[in-house]
Formats: C-alpha cells, sequence, structure tokens
C-alpha cells in the first residue's frame, strides 16, 4: 500500500530540483492562505453578512408593520428613513415580478433569501442585488400593496471583503515571485556543474569554469574543477610520456631496418624485418589507443557527411550506408571516424559485405554496423573490448594488428557519453552497435 503510494508521488512531483524547492516555499504559504481565506469566509465574512442582513430584514419588517398600522404619515415615514437610513421607500399597487431577481450562486442573494424567506414568507418578497450598481431593490407584499425600497448595498453586504481578499493574496504572489528569483539563483549553479560534468564525460574540454552560489554548491564545483584540471594533466603528461618513447624506440628500430637492410643473409633479414614491422606496428597501435582522448577538440558533427568521408576511403561496392539526412550532434570528428574506420576495416577483413544502418530516436542517435564474416562468439563479447586481447579462433582482430581495433573503438565510444553493443547480424556475422548522445 505504502509502496504504491510513494511511487505515485514520485509520479506525480516534479523531477527537477527547481521545482521541488518551489513546492517546498510556495506550498507553506498557498495552505497557509487557503486557510486564512476559509476561516476568514466560513467564521468572520458569512457570519457577519447574516447579521447585517438580519438586521436590516428587521428593519423592513418593523418599517411594514409601522405602515400598516399608520399609512397616514407615510410622508413623514418616507422621508424620516430617507435622511436618516439612506433608503428610498415606495408603495405601489401592483403584483411582485414573476421573474426572480436573484443570483443562484451569490453569497449575498443566498443570505437575503434565507432571511426575507423566514421573516415574510414564500412569495411575498423579491429582490435584485444586480439591478443598480449601488443599491439593492427589495419588494415585499403588503395586503394589497406591494412596499418598495431601495438600500444600498453596504447595508447588505460588507465592503471590506474584496480589501481583505486584495491585501491576503498579493503579499503571498509577491512572497512566491521573490522565491522563483531566489530559487533560480540557487539551482543556477548546479545546473552550470551538471552541464560541465556532462561535457566533460563526453571528452569535451571545460574551459572557464568558475565555482558559484551557495557554500556547499561552491565546494562541489571546486572540487569538480580540482578533478577536471588533474585529469587533463594527467593525459597531458601520458602524451607527453608517450611521445617520448615513440621518438626513443623509432630511432633504435630505423637503425635495426638499415642494418637488416645491408646483410647478405637475405632470408635472415627478410623474417628479422618481419619482426621489426611488427613492432612499429606495436608501438603506433598503442600510441593510437592512448592517444584518443586528449587531442581534438568537440564540433559540431554532421553525420552524414562524416560518413561520406569514410565512404570514400574505400574503393568498394559491398559498403552499404543507409540514408542519413539531419543528423548533427556534437562529438571529435576526427576521433569518430577512426572509430567507424576500424569498425569497417574490421568487417571487411573477416567478411565480404557491409551495412550500416542509423536510428534516430528523441536524445539519441544509433548506429548498426552488419557483416557478414564469421562472427564472434557470445562468451567473447566482453574480452575482445580489452586492449591486446586477441581471437585465435574464427576470427582474429587483425592478422597484423596486436588487439587494439575494438578496445580504441569503446574507448572513443565512452569518451563521447554512448555505448557500444555486440550482436548477432541480419547478414549471419557481427553486429557492432553504437549508440551516442546528441
Amino acid at each position: 500500500m505504502f509502496s504504491g503510494l510513494n511511487r505515485f508521488i514520485k509520479f506525480v512531483l516534479p523531477k527537477r530540483l527547481f521545482y521541488r524547492a518551489l513546492i517546498i516555499v510556495a506550498a507553506p504559504t498557498i495552505i497557509l492562505q487557503v486557510i486564512i481565506t476559509i476561516v476568514f469566509y466560513d467564521s468572520i465574512w458569512i457570519k457577519a453578512n447574516k447579521n447585517i442582513t438580519r438586521s436590516l430584514v428587521a428593519q423592513l419588517k418593523t418599517i411594514e408593520e409601522m405602515y400598516q398600522n399608520d399609512k397616514k404619515n407615510l410622508d413623514f415615514f418616507t422621508d424620516s428613513y430617507k435622511n436618516n437610513f439612506n433608503f428610498e421607500i415606495g408603495i405601489v399597487r401592483e403584483k411582485l415580478p414573476e421573474i426572480s431577481g436573484e443570483r443562484r450562486f451569490s453569497p449575498m442573494d443566498r443570505s437575503l433569501r434565507r432571511e426575507l424567506k423566514s421573516t415574510f414568507g414564500n412569495n411575498n418578497y423579491w429582490f435584485s442585488t444586480s439591478k443598480f450598481k449601488n443599491a439593492v431593490d427589495i419588494k415585499i407584499k403588503s395586503q394589497n400593496e406591494v412596499i418598495e425600497f431601495l438600500v444600498p448595498k453596504e447595508m447588505v453586504s460588507a465592503s471590506s471583503v474584496r480589501l481583505f481578499v486584495l491585501w491576503t493574496t498579493l503579499p503571498s504572489l509577491v512572497l512566491v515571485l521573490i522565491a522563483l528569483i531566489f530559487l533560480k539563483n540557487q539551482t543556477r549553479p548546479l545546473v552550470r556543474l551538471a552541464k560541465a560534468a556532462e561535457k566533460f564525460g563526453k571528452g569535451e574540454y571545460v574551459n572557464n569554469f568558475r565555482p558559484s552560489g551557495a557554500q556547499e554548491i561552491r565546494k562541489a564545483a571546486y572540487e569538480f574543477d580540482r578533478m577536471v584540471k588533474r585529469i587533463n594533466r594527467h593525459l597531458n603528461q601520458r602524451s607527453e610520456m608517450l611521445s617520448g618513447i615513440s621518438h626513443d624506440l623509432r630511432t633504435p628500430l630505423t637503425r635495426l631496418k638499415l642494418q637488416l637492410a645491408m646483410l647478405k643473409e637475405k632470408e635472415v633479414s627478410k623474417n628479422m624485418s618481419k619482426d621489426i614491422d611488427e613492432m612499429e606496428s606495436m608501438l603506433n597501435n598503442y600510441l593510437q589507443f592512448a592517444k584518443t582522448q586528449a587531442t581534438e577538440s568537440t564540433s559540431d558533427i554532421n553525420l552524414k557527411k562524416l560518413f561520406d568521408q569514410v565512404r570514400n576511403g574505400y574503393e568498394t561496392k559491398n559498403l552499404q550506408i543507409t540514408q542519413i539526412e539531419g543528423v548533427h550532434f556534437k562529438g571529435r570528428p576526427l576521433a569518430l571516424k577512426r572509430c567507424f574506420e576500424n569498425i569497417i576495416q574490421n568487417a571487411l577483413t573477416y567478411g565480404e559485405n557491409v551495412l550500416i544502418e542509423v536510428e534516430k530516436s528523441t536524445n539519441r542517435i544509433a548506429i548498426i554496423f552488419h557483416d557478414d564474416g564469421p562472427g564472434i562468439p557470445e562468451d567473447q563479447y566482453k574480452n575482445v573490448f580489452k586492449p591486446f586481447f586477441r581471437l585465435d579462433k574464427s576470427r582474429s582482430l587483425n592478422q597484423s594488428g596486436v588487439g587494439l581495433g575494438l578496445a580504441i573503438v569503446e574507448d572513443i565510444i565512452n569518451s563521447h557519453g554512448g555505448n557500444i553493443q555486440l550482436g548477432k547480424s541480419k547478414l549471419n556475422g557481427l553486429q557492432v552497435k553504437i549508440s551516442l548522445p546528441f
């Protein structure tokens, strides 16, 4: 029972912090406003209206009885009430109007009807509160005559209601408006921190990030900024170290190649040259793997143009790409191009046909690569993403490679905030599905 209620509350409540904080601030104010309004309306305004209306009807009853007892002094009687009570009194010999002048949902009409009915009985009165702007028209049946009264509305309803409603509503609106401004200022640093973390998670550079806001938010932002700088410093140091290693190792490899070229034993020279070429390939692939996160800035990518560049690098009709129109997202184009080329190259190495499909959802792009090669065993799906892991059966990553192709692909995709999955292709080979946010 409580779990269902908890799920319902979570479903109804807004998901964003700004609106939740606004509810925390505004809900007590609104509830207090409603309680005060109900208490005032029920305990004060209705009772005050009831007493005012009862007093007025009692005066009308007194006037009607005095008129029946002494009809000779009618002029003095009407002038006296007009001067002292601001009443307009008239005597006419006609019937009460047949069309009611009451308003069905008016509290003032309801209160006046209740008192007139209890004092004069049914069908012996008629009134209208809307016929005149500042007066209430009341007609009382007295024997064969009708006594008509024009009574100021102040004598039927309390005049301070609108003022009370204004003074209770206006401050509440002002308080909620002030809360909106302060909450917006308080949540803005959190939004900026979240956007900076999202950008950094996608491999983008976070520049000119300044901690702001409350002390706790400022501390979290300050620590995030320090973490970003430490990671960037580590990546730069790694790139510099690998560049140095590359330079130091290539020099002796080049000397070895020159010496092997001068050997008279060509068979030995040929075999040793293969080993040196493999060492150089391992070195280049490892450097490519280690530099995928720290060399390129983020820019807007047109997926169709990117795949057109990839297609131009392959002189084959066995590469098919479905129509891609209007797909744009932020990323590192050279890194993604290298990623797609690695997948296509593996597919063409171990298969003959490659099909690329693109599916677009609300906030993600799915790029699916199909080939008709031997595929990869399902129990090896996780292992092939490990650096230097090679499959010796059915499908090694590359006969001249070192097991870094899919490791580089996964590294690039993860740095863009995406994910990669392997599966069974519709061409009975391997399916590589890449999902990227945009």
